[in-house]
């Protein structure tokens, strides 16, 4: 962002405000952890009152309780996260194009602010006469669509909480989830298309399996309504919205579900629209002039994120289908045509267009004027090939994830870019490295929030005496949020995420993180896609376990022996000699979460000879099957060879 933009960016205006009323500097607010919570709680309400949030009640308390776990925001306050969205602006605005939606076929469909709040009134004026009512909990089998937005913003607008998947999910993944809602209605779309292929939805199977649904709901006869001219349920365009308490549910979010069953993750109406606005406004700058594409999925919550970003007066462009067809750089091409000014995007798509070979995004993305990565990590190279080939603008890597609904790192309008770092920590959050003592790390540690922020959860579902709540993020650390991934944050104020902690491998009495392979992979053995390190129990060796990495190679290159020893070479130079695996094992693919995560821990179970655990929250579960294979070969030929 050039010097001009980010001097008259949002930002800069909440910060002159913050100065005119408190008389002090804005920079005491990016730098929370000094202060009591006091101070972190005078910040919300700073930002409350500047952002013009549509709310009824009284601001104070602005936070009761000291300690994260125990925390409450604005416990007086009542809002409407759809009202906020969707409020009028008045004038011109009201004609401007609020979504626009494309897909793989080249349908194309847009709607004005006006249209889709009249849109959004009438179906919740059709689900409340069908019952649906504050507390209910709905689910959907959804497609990146208009409708699904619109059926999302009119369950939400009523009270009841809003829960997807993506139709390419497998029923067995989807019902996990599901059959924890006990859901009553049930959006769906039929079918969905990826590469020009159309994918049934087995419809009849949720039907019968989810016993609670009253009524399912077609997502695309909703559209097909539409399009032929039909009259949708009469409502009082101007009639008041209903308003909630802060914490009222809004969402309920799925974990991974890679290492049990999946978490019922509960965000409520203000958590969540408080921490958006505040992502949107202040750290990406969303405004009227700007169009937004993220590429997700309506089971990522970076699909709830994207569609909160309607409250900013942006465009919202949806993509539905597959972003390398009919053109290997299709996204790029739709993102180009509808002007999008921020493109969101992730490592994985981004080592898409290496491997295909996309070097012309430049002439495509003349709009751009942000970048925004998350879902892995953004190594060095990636970063650099991304601001060569598709556009020299600020390329913010952003991470926070399902748990929090929102980031905590990101970038901003005033913090320069740096390869495989994020910006800055988020306005407001007390982000910190710790020691599993639960002292400050001078270098990489656990990453913690260590005051309280209104986008935490609200709980799980079904957890009335919260202790799996307790024990998911604060067991560790009494009172602090503990989100699970390594940490390192710079005297600069950026900060470099290393993976999870939950992948921590312990390698001759030596606890290494996964990520910092890695990175050495990354940066200097281009040969090497993907990897997966994971250890695995060997008596034979020092310490009873031994490292085994999987790599996904470029095309038409083969692990032969000297490309062995350079891995290791490199690795052994560039972290230590506990990082160099044992034995290294080429694959096509590495198994993955239906959000494109790597699942460690399901390749680890495999590889130690037990039950792999929700085996159904993979997207490609054969891949470890294919990947033990090659690895009973690797060790066929190697006994071979001894003989």
């Amino acid at each position: 962002m050039d010097q001009t933009r980010a001097a008259r960016s949002q930002l800069a205006d909440f910060a002159r405000f913050v100065s005119t009323k408190t008389g002090r500097s804005f920079a005491d607010y990016q730098a929370l952890h000094a202060f009591s919570v006091a101070e972190v709680s005078s910040f919300w309400e700073l930002f409350l009152h500047w952002s013009g949030l549509i709310i009824s009640g009284d601001t104070q308390p602005v936070c009761r309780g000291d300690g994260v776990e125990e925390a409450r925001f604005f416990p007086r306050l009542t809002l409407s996260w759809a009202e906020n969205l969707l409020a009028e602006r008045g004038g011109e605005e009201e004609n401007a194009v609020a979504l626009i939606a494309c897909d793989e076929t080249g349908a194309r469909d847009e709607l004005t602010r006006a249209e889709l709040r009249r849109r959004v009134r009438a179906i919740a004026a059709a689900l409340e006469a069908q019952g649906l009512t504050a507390g209910d909990r709905v689910a959907a089998i959804a497609r990146n669509t208009v409708e699904s937005v619109v059926a999302c913003l009119a369950v939400t607008s009523l009270g009841a909480s809003w829960s997807a998947v993506s139709p390419d999910m497998g029923a067995e993944a989807a019902l996990s989830r599901f059959a924890q809602l006990e859901p009553k209605l049930l959006f769906a779309h039929a079918s969905t298309q990826q590469n020009g292929v159309r994918i049934d939805v087995p419809i009849d199977r949720f039907a019968r399996d989810l016993p609670s649904v009253q009524e399912q709901i077609s997502l695309g006869a909703l559209a097909e309504r539409e399009r032929e001219g039909a009259s949708l349920p009469a409502a009082d365009p101007r009639g008041p919205w209903r308003r909630f308490p802060f914490d009222h549910p809004l969402f309920i979010l799925f974990s991974s579900g890679t290492t049990g069953p999946p978490k019922c993750i509960v965000h409520g109406h203000g958590g969540t629209l408080l921490e958006h606005a505040k992502e949107h406004r202040l750290h990406v700058d969303l405004g009227p002039r700007d169009r937004l594409l993220f590429q997700t999925s309506t089971g990522w919550m970076m699909w709830n994120w994207t569609i909160s970003a309607i409250g900013t007066g942006a465009t919202v462009v949806l993509y539905d289908g597959s972003v390398s067809f009919p053109e290997r750089d299709s996204l790029l091409r739709i993102a180009g045509r509808e002007r999008v000014t921020v493109l969101g995007t992730s490592p994985a798509y981004l080592q898409y267009l290496v491997d295909a070979g996309v070097n012309d995004g430049r002439a495509l993305l003349t709009a751009v004027r942000e970048m925004l990565s998350t879902g892995s990590v953004l190594y060095g190279r990636l970063h650099r090939w991304a601001k060569e080939r598709l556009a020299d603008v600020p390329l913010h890597s952003i991470s926070g994830g399902t748990d929090i609904l929102g980031c905590l790192v990101m970038g901003s309008p005033w913090t320069p870019t740096y390869e495989g770092e994020s910006g800055c920590i988020g306005l407001g959050l007390d982000v910190r490295a710790w020691t599993a003592e639960g002292s400050r790390s001078e270098g990489r540690g656990e990453l913690v929030c260590a005051k309280p922020f209104p986008s935490r959860p609200t709980g799980l579902l079904a957890d009335p005496g919260r202790a799996r709540f307790h024990e998911a993020y604060f067991a560790e650390h009494t009172g602090v949020w503990t989100h699970g991934d390594l940490i390192e944050l710079s005297p600069r104020g950026s900060a470099r995420i290393f993976g999870r902690c939950d992948g921590i491998l312990n390698i001759r009495g030596i606890r290494i993180g996964p990520a910092e392979i890695y990175d050495v992979l990354s940066s200097a053995v281009p040969e090497v896609i993907q990897a997966m390190a994971v250890d695995q129990e060997a008596p034979e060796e020092a310490g009873g376990r031994r490292l085994v990495l999987f790599v996904v190679l470029k095309s038409g290159v083969t692990l032969d022996r000297p490309l062995t020893l350079r891995l290791k070479k490199e690795l052994k130079q560039r972290a230590s000699s506990a990082h160099v695996p044992a034995v290294i094992v080429a694959v096509d693919e590495l198994p993955t979460t239906f959000s494109g995560k790597r699942s460690e821990a399901a390749m680890q179970d495999a590889l130690n000879g037990r039950e792999v655990r929700n085996r159904a929250a993979l997207r490609n579960p054969a891949s470890i099957d294919r990947a033990l294979a090659a690895l009973a070969a690797l060790r066929a030929k190697a006994d071979a060879n001894l003989t």
